[in-house]
């Protein structure tokens, strides 16, 4: 039975994700996909990888993921994916990467700054 394992990250959030040779089963945090995640179009975007690979009703998926919103954890999972789809079948990197998966997304939330009201917001300028 072959194993693989990967690791993502997106915004402040953090996935593992296991994948076996199995059926096509999604577990995250012990709940079912359609449990876990309402929307229909971070659904499609998490299974986009596997569709791609074609490896959709081949592999199950055992995911734990924490910290963040809705779409950072689809994101980090998504992340997860790939890397475990990449150790798992090595040659399907160049198609991952075309769709831009491999890639992790290093955006964050930008500190708030000493005097500003946001992280770039200043209050208003009065001449007078």
């Amino acid at each position: 039975m072959h194993k693989s394992y990967g690791t993502g990250r997106r915004k402040t959030s953090s996935a593992r994700v296991y994948l076996n040779e199995g059926s096509g089963v999604i577990t995250i945090n012990s709940r079912d996909l359609d449990d876990f995640i309402k929307s229909k179009t971070l659904k499609s975007y998490l299974i986009s990888p596997l569709e791609k690979s074609q490896l959709l009703q081949k592999v199950d998926l055992k995911i734990t993921v924490c910290g963040g919103g809705q779409s950072g954890q689809v994101g980090a999972i998504v992340h997860g994916l790939t890397r475990a789809l990449v150790r798992y079948q090595g040659d399907l990197l160049p198609v991952l990467r075309r769709e831009g998966f491999v890639t992790r997304d290093a955006r964050k939330v930008e500190r708030k700054k000493v005097g500003l009201r946001k992280a770039r917001k200043a209050t208003q300028f009065s001449k007078r």
